[in-house]
């Protein structure tokens, strides 16, 4: 009777083991699997800003230089300069939406505002003297204080600093149907086209300097060998499902709200090139390209040299595989969809805005925009699946 007793506590304890034990195993693989991909997450973001940080030097670099001897060909090198930051920078806007380091101290704000108001930096079509550049006695010094205290200052449009300030001043106002504006380099020139050339340079001068110390300050707070900055912080395996949350809202809030709708479907509806993202260099195109390779990188757990686990090894991880095949396919046709915006005629993005919705290059645009869309509703859905709520615009 005893050896019964016995045998059937002894059962009764294995039951309670799989009933009640295996679950918190369960949940601490998961949580396990989640650190691994919030460590490997910091390590993308960090690479991905050091990249950022070292074009902008460059542009600097080229900016300073032409500064110095305002020539055609060193107005190329600035453009080309300009150019080549904006691949790596639209690759980072995923790490945005959750307050991270890019979203304090209005950062975000001061690197990457749009769309800019041209007339509240410099002259444009029949206002001659319009601009901060060209309003001496009120602005008399062009210094970091004044430009940072202008900033959407009496409107969100009154842009005075970041990547399309620079922008600005570098191709001038867009008045070309087919290509980017074409401002001369005379207009940096003593004695030549347009006025306050002296402050025209100098404008461009410190501007770049202030995007390079935002960038920087963005960097050092995601290296991942310093204590007591933001990535110590964010990974640490107690908090690793908060951290993951951050992670997926970012992916979906670009994905949605930001580049589907903001950047793309406004200038859709409008068909109006003021409303487009790099609208005075016609950039507009790789910088949405980037935005979805940004968001496909964070997904995969890659950038450059860092391979390791991200979202979709995650998903896998939880016993959701068919969902994370899913998704990636979904990322792979959005990338595909946007690739294929210009057609086999090249058109920039401001080009394919205009005439009736069944034009050609409008049907591609809203085809890229429906792919980010059901991409969206797909992150908003994994991130269920993996028992974290992500509200999405």
């Amino acid at each position: 009777m005893l050896c019964r007793w016995w045998k059937g506590m002894c059962l009764w304890g294995v039951l309670w083991v799989v009933a009640c034990g295996a679950p918190e195993n369960k949940d601490a693989e998961l949580n396990k699997a989640m650190f691994e991909v919030a460590k490997n997450y910091a390590a993308l973001v960090s690479a991905n800003y050091a990249d950022v940080e070292s074009k902008v030097k460059a542009l600097k670099e080229a900016v300073d230089a032409f500064v110095a001897n305002p020539t055609k060909e060193g107005l190329d090198k600035c453009k080309q300069a300009w150019l080549a930051a904006r691949d790596p920078y639209g690759q980072t806007e995923v790490f945005r939406f959750y307050n991270g380091p890019i979203e304090q101290e209005e950062r975000e704000g001061r690197i990457n505002a749009w769309p800019l108001d041209e007339s509240y930096i410099d002259y444009v079509a029949g206002k001659a003297d319009s601009g901060i550049v060209n309003k001496k006695a009120q602005f008399p010094e062009i210094t970091k204080e004044v430009l940072r205290s202008l900033n959407e200052k009496d409107g969100e449009t009154n842009i005075s600093v970041g990547f399309h300030a620079v922008e600005f001043l570098v191709w001038g106002q867009d008045l070309n149907a087919d290509g980017p504006g074409n401002r001369p380099h005379t207009d940096f020139v003593d004695g030549g086209t347009a006025s306050n050339q002296d402050r025209r340079r100098k404008y461009l001068q410190v501007v770049t300097e202030m995007l390079v110390e935002d960038i920087v300050a963005v960097k050092e707070a995601w290296k991942t060998d310093t204590a007591g900055n933001y990535a110590a912080s964010f990974v640490v395996e107690k908090t690793a499902k908060e951290s993951v949350q951050k992670i997926l809202l970012g992916m979906g809030s670009l994905s949605g709200g930001e580049l589907s709708g903001e950047r793309m479907n406004v200038a859709f509806e409008s068909k109006d090139q003021e409303d487009e993202h790099s609208c005075f260099s016609d950039n507009t195109q790789a910088d949405i390209l980037n935005n979805a390779l940004g968001i496909q990188n964070v997904f995969l757990g890659r950038y450059g040299a860092v391979q390791g686990k991200g979202i979709y090894d995650l998903l896998v991880a939880a016993g959701k595989k068919e969902l994370a095949d899913r998704l990636k396919a979904e990322m792979e046709a959005s990338v595909a969809a946007i690739k294929a915006m210009p057609g086999a005629e090249k058109k920039s993005f401001d080009q394919l805005l205009a005439g009736a919705d069944t034009d050609p290059g409008r049907v591609r645009i809203k085809a890229s925009i429906d792919a980010l869309r059901k991409q969206t509703k797909t992150i908003a859905d994994s991130a269920a699946a993996l028992g974290i709520t992500i509200n999405l615009q």
